[in-house]
């Protein structure tokens, strides 16, 4: 039986505009070297270029051999949503479980390697095997900051990810007339852009409202609380200032 082996990662957790995407990657053992020939490595250490030709020759692989692949895009609309119910490293346990479910459970699985998203890399691990429930308690998740560091299966998923993730930013510059920049709050062309994103009654659908940046700027501009986002596509005014709690983000 040809063991394998699955690496998830995420690209997009810090961004205030855009989606948070994470992929699952699954490589039969004997394979992992054809990834150490691409050239795989952390997707924040390659050139965007050569990111998309790596990316281009998994997804050939994907077609050729033996390897699957699952991506999880979640938008910004969702994200606050989720925030506002629960937290980040929640959403992240959720959409890391998703990703790996639709890999699919095998006996071939030598175990599962996440790049964790929680300051505390074994309670990552233990949340996502807790909801991955009863059905994978046999295969083992292996969870460490900067996997995709350390392993090439997840280092591959990182460069799914984040491809896929500016492909989505890309879709979104293609429909406003403005640069919309990486979307990361550090970038002055997307601060540039989330004021723009937000003169209208309500903020950019693909703003992330429960982020402290849109929430200042807002703020600034309005002199009144940001609307909430209630349920997926719909959102409500809030009235007064002492309705709104400032959320870390």
């Amino acid at each position: 039986m040809d063991s394998v082996i699955i690496g998830v990662d995420e690209a997009g957790r810090g961004p205030v505009i855009g989606p948070l995407v994470v992929s699952a990657v699954r490589i039969p053992n004997i394979d992992v070297k054809i990834l150490e020939e691409m050239g795989v490595k952390d997707s924040k250490k390659i050139n965007k270029i050569k990111r998309k030709k790596i990316f281009e020759s998994i997804m050939e692989n994907c077609k050729n051999r033996n390897w699957k692949i699952s991506k999880i895009i979640c938008s910004a609309s969702e994200i606050d949503k989720y925030i506002g119910e629960s937290s980040l490293n929640q959403l992240e346990v959720k959409l890391f479980s998703s990703a790996i479910e639709e890999i699919g459970l095998s006996k071939k699985i030598i175990h599962v390697n996440v790049d964790a998203c929680d300051v505390d890399e074994i309670r990552f691990g233990k949340n996502i095997e807790k909801e991955l429930g009863d059905r994978w308690k046999k295969t083992e998740i292996i969870s460490k900051h900067k996997m995709d560091e350390i392993d090439l299966v997840t280092a591959a998923a990182s460069i799914i990810a984040k491809v896929t993730r500016d492909s989505e930013i890309q879709k979104l510059n293609d429909r406003t007339d403005f640069e919309i920049g990486s979307g990361y709050p550090s970038d002055l062309i997307t601060r540039r852009a989330v004021k723009k994103m937000i003169v209208n009654k309500f903020p950019h659908s693909e703003l992330r409202w429960s982020w402290k940046t849109v929430k200042d700027e807002w703020l600034k501009i309005h002199n009144r609380p940001l609307p909430v986002r209630v349920e997926l596509g719909k959102s409500v005014e809030q009235k007064s200032l002492d309705e709104w709690t400032k959320s870390e983000w």
